[in-house]
């Protein structure tokens, strides 16, 4: 490791969960012990196993005498677990840190050990339950979907839903013809009929009530309105047991009866926004109905309060997708209705249903969407409808709508993360770059240090500027005592928004956001668009102001 004692210092101040594993082992650990601990790390998704350091915080390290031998170690491991665990030893001031570096199981694949699959519960490690042996193994299973469903018949879709998707996917795709072809072939076409069987996405898409009441109880979606967040009966609930093609357009409406319309003014600028979008809401009632797990036995829940409006769906993320990587990774549970979904254009089979919520509450100057009640059992959304700023409303407004356009999700999450005073994480600094005439002149110097966090100052650009973006006054009224001192300012480099040589306080340092984003040309051009136009137009981003310094 380049630099092994700050790595060290992370890990003894990481907090102890199924990835890290830190044991003092001043003088040996056992063997067995060791294997138990490298197979539940693996089983929990990899991980790190540390010794030499005090288990209890404030952790120190204290040194390790274990494994002297770690080669032999690391071959005793993998003829164990057939995995390839590395081990490696540095020599802290403290004394000796052994660490194992522990891969992820294979997709599918729980890792056994003495009869036992290990996994950590706590302090401890216990066998794993029934119920997460069982993810683990559906992991790599079928598209439950596709799968047929032996004893129901074409009598069991109703007319009107099939009638409907095949409107919609002539709509979609212009093929005329499918307006001319029996049912059985269309149905076989759009693969929800194998060798003339229904498919289980064939009867959630298009199955009447009683054959879903018999065959699938669980595919209905439930509906509540809830003025308050009281217990008790909801005021209004509807559970839609039927044809998804057919119930979706009726939610939507039905949640329209109390989306009110938020009004604002400024100058001769008027905004009239609805608190729920349409495009958002009705791209996360399909996430829900497309990627919920079939094989549990709730509902799919929407409960509409007067400014929140959550959907909960069955089933956790697949493995590898988690609420803080949801928009760049993405994994169809259901690929077949997923197929239906797109051959409609109801949804995007490369998946950008989560990018449009995400830029669709952007625009509209809204809370991100909020995953924070999702676990291993169920995803849990929440779109929240207040209009945080009106003068986020204005700047877009400048921008105008085609310029707008152009725009990725990347760049919108980043005009939004510098507007609302928030670090950029790491995911966004290289997302979506490819080489350009930065990497042909090297690297930009080092003044960032890559992380996650707030922007700290190591260093100076020794470069002319071409644009700078700076703290404005109007940062005062939230925080009346960095008025007056010196802003931060953030230099457009080589391609790269880096911090320019500017005077920089401790407290600008803290209120301030990484804009080290490697950009390729096209990315940098429309950012660049956008920061040339704020000073003319003389538009403040609610807290931070944008102005050019040639």
């Amino acid at each position: 490791m380049a630099d092994s004692s700050e790595q060290i210092k992370e890990w003894l101040t990481a907090k102890e969960d199924e990835h890290l594993e830190v044991k003092e082992a001043k003088n040996s650990f056992e063997f067995e012990d060791l294997v138990k601990y490298c197979a539940a790390l693996a089983n929990e998704g990899g991980g790190h196993m540390i010794l030499g350091a005090t288990d209890r915080p404030p952790r120190r390290v204290v040194g390790s005498q274990a494994f002297g031998d770690l080669e032999r170690t690391k071959a005793g491991l993998v003829e164990r677990l057939h995995l390839r665990i590395e081990a490696a030893e540095f020599h802290h001031p403290g004394g000796r840190v052994v660490v194992f570096t522990v891969p992820s199981r294979p997709l599918g694949v729980p890792i056994q050990y003495r009869g036992a699959y290990w996994m950590r519960a706590g302090q401890d490690l216990v066998p794993m339950t029934s119920d997460t042996l069982r993810r683990i193994f559906e992991e790599t299973g079928p598209d439950f979907s596709a799968e047929i469903r032996s004893k129901a018949s074409i009598d069991d879709l109703d007319s009107g839903a099939i009638e409907r998707f095949r409107t919609l996917w002539r709509r979609k795709s212009g093929i005329e013809t499918l307006d001319r072809v029996s049912v059985r072939q269309l149905l076989a076409d759009a693969e929800l009929l194998i060798d003339g069987q229904i498919t289980y996405a064939a009867l959630i898409l298009l199955g009447t009530r009683e054959a879903l009441g018999k065959y699938l109880g669980q595919a209905e979606v439930v509906f509540e309105y809830r003025s308050s967040e009281a217990s008790g009966p909801a005021q209004h609930r509807v559970e839609y047991r039927t044809a998804a093609i057919s119930f979706l357009e009726d939610i939507w409406n039905t949640i329209s009866l109390r989306n009110d319309i938020q009004h604002f003014q400024d100058g001769l600028f008027i905004w009239d926004i609805p608190t729920f979008s349409e495009a958002a809401t009705r791209e996360a009632i399909l996430n829900a109905v497309a990627h919920r797990d079939y094989r549990r036995v709730e509902s799919v829940f929407i409960r509409q309060y007067p400014r929140r409006l959550e959907i909960v769906s069955p089933g956790g993320f697949l493995p590898g997708i988690t609420p803080e990587n949801f928009l760049w990774k993405q994994a169809p549970r259901n690929r077949r209705i997923a197929e239906a979904f797109a051959k409609c254009g109801l949804v995007e089979r490369a998946g950008q249903g989560a990018n449009r919520m995400l830029e669709e509450c952007i625009k509209e100057s809204k809370p991100l969407p909020d995953l924070s009640g999702t676990d291993e059992y169920q995803v849990a959304l929440a779109l929240r409808g207040e209009v945080q700023e009106p003068g986020f409303l204005r700047f877009l407004e400048k921008i105008g709508r085609e310029r707008l356009a152009e725009f990725t999700t990347m760049d919108l999450l980043v005009i939004d993360l510098v507007h609302r005073e928030q670090a950029v994480p790491e995911v966004l600094l290289y997302a979506q770059t490819r080489p350009g005439p930065r990497d042909k002149q090297g690297p930009a110097p080092e003044t960032h240090r890559r992380q996650s966090r707030r922007w700290k100052p190591t260093g100076r650009v020794d470069a002319s500027p071409s644009v700078a973006v700076t703290k404005a006054d109007s940062i005062a009224p939230r925080d009346p005592q960095n008025r007056g001192k010196s802003a931060p300012c953030w230099t457009y480099y080589q391609q790269s928004l880096v911090p320019g040589p500017a005077t920089v306080s401790s407290s600008d340092a803290r209120l301030s956001a990484s804009w080290m984003m490697h950009y390729n040309s096209t990315r940098c051009n429309r950012i660049q668009s956008v920061l040339g136009l704020l000073p003319k137009q003389g538009v403040d981003l609610g807290c931070t102001a944008i102005t050019g310094c040639n």
